[in-house]
């Protein structure tokens, strides 16, 4: 029929151009938008079934290509793009800007004791723990006792960096001790992913040639791809947890806010919210989601199975996660 939605439009990858910053930022702009939360289940099912409808070869009466991008994008904000399974809803990266300015607002105002740094460091470290889990790389399970492992180091490794700079910190300048939580989140990082994900460090995750097809499981890749998400994940704390400090620094000098302590909490939250809003889809698209590698610097054994099969592959490519 002359008026139905053509069935060549790429819809396995994003619509923008993911080889430019812009791109891969009007990207995860999309993706990260927090009203894909107040979604419903039957629209997220709609959506499911508009693009797994489509990827058949069936288009519904009267879809639009707008329409049909709509549906993409609201389908990939809740369902992983490897196992196809329903991601936890905190865990989705459309919550980091709710549930991160609520957090790190927290961390940030309630840095002063050892037991607030002790509960929100752990507060923090259990969203990042589903966080993880839920953007993970590849379709592979992990199982209960990697998933406490990598929870308790997390957890243990940033109450132990906050704790020791706050020691540390005590007769310096104030200014300095509100950037312990951030010291704190960045050491997090560097144990909380890696943990999390060690059996893609120990078994390799899906390589795919330009056309998706798969070429195997690689640990280069893996290695490759948290490096990838460990810089994104520092760099979106970064601006929220280093912008407010000095902000609230110079305004709890005025007397507004020595007449309105209160208001301390709520302010720090604004400000890191609003920070996040930006710092979260601009940090995700540092890095292609659909990352790439030379063959050349795969495991040996692996690039011989490429090359013995599909001699003219110079280049794989890999879901980084988030």
């Amino acid at each position: 029929m002359s008026g139905e939605l053509p069935l060549n439009i790429n819809i396995k990858e994003p619509r923008w151009d993911q080889s430019t910053f812009m791109g891969r930022a009007q990207h995860f702009f999309t993706v990260t938008d927090p009203r894909n939360l107040l979604l419903s289940s039957k629209t997220l099912e709609e959506a499911r079934r508009v693009v797994e409808d489509y990827r058949l070869g069936k288009v519904s009466p009267g879809l639009t290509e707008d329409q049909l991008w709509q549906a993409k994008y609201i389908y990939d904000s809740a369902f992983h793009p490897d196992t196809g399974e329903k991601m936890i809803l905190i865990g989705r990266m459309s919550a980091q800007v709710p549930m991160n300015m609520t957090i790190t607002g927290c961390m940030l105002t309630f840095y002063r004791t050892t037991p607030a740094v002790l509960f929100w460091q752990w507060v923090n470290q259990s969203f990042n723990a589903i966080v993880n889990y839920t953007n993970r790389s590849g379709d592979a399970p992990i199982t209960i006792n990697q998933l406490g492992t990598a929870y308790v180091s997390a957890t243990t490794g940033a109450v132990v960096t906050a704790l020791g700079l706050k020691s540390l910190t005590k007769h310096l300048p104030p200014i300095i001790g509100r950037y312990v939580p951030f010291a704190a989140v960045a050491a997090a990082n560097c144990i909380n992913i890696p943990l999390m994900r060690q059996r893609e460090l120990k078994f390799g995750i899906p390589i795919l040639d330009e056309h998706g097809n798969r070429l195997g499981e690689s640990k280069a890749a893996a290695q490759q791809a948290i490096v990838q998400v460990v810089v994104s994940r520092i760099g979106m704390a970064a601006p929220a947890m280093a912008i407010p400090p000095v902000i609230m620094n110079a305004l709890e000098k005025r007397a507004f806010l020595k007449r309105y302590p209160w208001l301390n909490a709520p302010l720090q939250v604004g400000l890191v919210g609003l920070c996040l809003v930006f710092a979260t889809p601009l940090c995700c698209a540092l890095f292609p989601q659909k990352s790439s590698m030379k063959v050349s610097r795969l495991e040996p054994e692996l690039q011989a199975q490429i090359r013995e099969k599909n001699s003219g592959i110079e280049v794989v490519y890999f879901n980084k996660g988030l």
